[in-house]
């Protein structure tokens, strides 16, 4: 089954901005800012901790609380802003972005602190469904791939080069003056936004019941259950990488940063071959990213006792990850149909509950005493799961199409 780009008129405006470049940057420092945001908080969760008088276990709410957010918020911000003007829309959303990092950043009690995490998660499945169709727009057809791959690659410089130095900030100037940062990543976006991405229209037929069909449309929500699942194994693997590589792979501690580095360099690797698979076929590369990550989980779940042995396994492990978000979000903006903008917001609330299950799936077997190699095979079992409801939904677009 092949899938192409966008072709449909709500999605492929014929604008061009008039700084291509510079407009698609402006959106990638969004989700630059956006992926330091969501991230830096598990890098200072002990002092956040502190600062607000919990324990670090139940600080760890506050990367539910913004998980939370991302699934509540991109239903509802896309059924409700399908029709505004989408710079707007993207200045609105990072102007709320900025909003609630500051409030984060001032929160002296627990109870501010989940509501400001909670809704500084709202904007962010909305921000990239929007960005991406923006993006797909601005870009000759035989490139959308790699527009919409472009602003995702904010997110991935993001753990390479935005968590890290908002980490080493919080940690030697305080954590409030890392989401003071991300506060300033946002407004800076604005601006960028504002200069260089013209006005593109909404879609002005667009209403909440039409949107809402989304929810009706079988394909769309196969490739949103593939997300959820298929990309549910990086996560098993991820939440528990330090004790993976001190207590199986026998590292020092101080190792553990060079691995997560690893996840983000891949992420970065990941995201650019995206952009190039997708202009090849978006279907087909889901299913090879699929395959990729079955046998990478097994490849990681072997080499875990060998120590450095597993750093180019972990890199694999995004690197063909982000093959799987870049494409879940073009295929999600193929077959919405009329939904685009709900669509297309809805991939990160996949991910965001992929987050959910890989970790809490990880938690059962660690749990159940087999050991911190075992998420691997969580994972492997995940991504064979994701290839099954992929075929599943090829299927059952052929039988609609010969019927």
């Amino acid at each position: 089954m092949t899938t192409t780009a966008p072709t449909s008129t709500t999605t492929a405006e014929t604008t061009r901005a008039s700084h291509y470049t510079l407009a698609v940057l402006a959106l990638a420092v969004g989700g630059f800012a956006i992926g330091t945001t969501e991230f830096v908080t598990m890098g200072l969760l002990p002092q956040i901790a502190d600062g607000v008088g919990v324990s670090i276990p139940t600080a760890g709410h506050f990367i539910s609380a913004y998980a939370l957010g991302v699934v509540v918020g991109a239903p509802l911000i896309a059924i409700f802003g399908a029709r505004l003007p989408r710079r707007a829309l993207l200045v609105g959303l990072m102007a709320t972005y900025a909003v609630f990092n500051a409030l984060s950043a001032v929160a002296s009690s627990y109870g501010l602190l989940m509501v400001a995490r909670f809704a500084d998660g709202l904007p962010h499945g909305a921000y990239f469904g929007v960005a991406s169709l923006v993006a797909a727009g601005l870009a000759a057809p035989q490139h959308r791939g790699r527009a919409v791959a472009s602003v995702m690659l904010g997110l991935s410089v993001a753990n390479v080069i935005g968590v890290p130095a908002a980490t080493w900030l919080g940690q030697n100037v305080g954590w409030r003056a890392a989401y003071l940062s991300t506060a300033g990543l946002a407004l800076i976006t604005v601006v960028g936004v504002l200069l260089f991405v013209p006005s593109v229209a909404g879609n002005p037929d667009a209403t909440g019941r039409r949107e809402m069909l989304f929810f009706r449309n079988g394909q769309a929500l196969l490739t949103l259950l593939a997300g959820a699942v298929g990309f549910g194994g990086l996560f098993a693997v991820y939440s528990y990488i330090a004790p993976t590589v001190t207590e199986v792979g026998g590292l020092p501690d101080s190792t553990v940063p060079l691995f997560t580095a690893a996840f983000g360099l891949g992420m970065v690797a990941g995201t650019w071959l995206a952009g190039r698979l997708a202009d090849w076929d978006v279907f087909r590369s889901l299913i090879w990213s699929g395959i990729g990550s079955f046998f990478v989980m097994l490849l990681t779940w072997l080499v875990a006792p060998y120590g450095w042995l597993l750093l180019p396994a972990v890199f694999l492990i995004t690197a063909i990850g982000s093959v799987l978000v870049v494409n879940l979000q073009l295929r999600l903006m193929n077959v919405s149909g009329e939904a685009q903008t709900l669509g297309a917001a809805m991939n990160h609330a996949s991910l965001n509950i992929a987050n959910a299950l890989g970790a809490w799936l990880g938690g059962v077997v660690i749990a159940a005493g087999y050991g911190y190699r075992a998420p691997a095979l969580v994972g492997a079992a995940l991504s064979v799961a994701g290839i099954v409801v992929l075929f599943w939904s090829a299927a059952t677009a052929r039988r609609t199409e010969l019927s």
